[in-house]
């Protein structure tokens, strides 16, 4: 099988089963392998070819970007194996490339006690800023599921929140009335219209909103 037939049958396969970025991601490695092995059978290519092409396209990147260039490689071989019935080796399943782009180490956070979090809101004295923790704090969200909230979002003490991590369509977060109350109150004061996010930071910017009392306080 050719580079270019495979890589057409694995990314029309994501586009109709998978999630967006799994799509985003295999579109832009297979896209650039296509490109550098045009031409060329599958079962041509071997582990020193991949080293070569993921090597080019992660130097000097961090240990998750070289991950996340390998797996989507490596998963397509899986999936032309499985689905094409190919007699095909793994190319990318070697010793000394799955050790090169070995999964990154979880940083190991820091667990704040209830009340150094109960003390980081209380002297948040910010309106927008402190609800943002309080919707962290007390519903559990993320900050980017915070981020993606919109007025017409929020039914009292009920938040719905569109394309969640779980892959489900929408998830249902339920906040204490309190906090409910505050940002009802906020959307209102701040006039913010239905269509409307009600927090319009970027993902960086709220990661720095939220480390700084962290890091004063806690």
């Amino acid at each position: 099988m050719k580079i270019s037939k495979a890589v057409q049958y694995a990314l029309e396969y994501h586009r109709g089963n998978s999630r967006e970025n799994t799509v985003r991601s295999c579109e832009f490695v297979l896209s650039r392998f296509e490109r550098e092995f045009e031409g060329k059978d599958l079962d041509a290519i071997t582990s020193d070819d991949v080293l070569a092409f993921l090597a080019r396209y992660t130097e000097g990147a961090k240990q998750s970007t070289k991950r996340s260039r390998y797996a989507p490689l490596s998963a397509f071989f899986t999936l032309i194996q499985t689905s094409a019935g190919l007699d095909l080796n793994n190319p990318c399943c070697t010793p000394m490339l799955r050790k090169l782009f070995r999964p990154a180490k979880a940083p190991s956070w820091k667990l704040l006690e209830k009340e150094t979090v109960d003390e980081i809101i209380f002297r948040t004295t910010k309106p927008r800023n402190r609800i943002m923790l309080e919707l962290m704090a007390r519903g559990g969200m993320r900050i980017s599921e915070v981020l993606g909230l919109r007025a017409m979002d929020v039914d009292g003490c009920n938040l719905t929140l569109k394309n969640p991590k779980s892959g489900k369509e929408a998830e249902v977060v339920f906040i204490p009335q309190k906090v409910a109350s505050r940002l009802r109150e906020y959307i209102e004061h701040r006039g913010i219209m239905p269509g409307q996010r009600i927090f319009p930071l970027t993902y960086q910017g709220a990661r720095a909103m939220v480390a700084r009392p962290v890091i004063r306080w806690g």
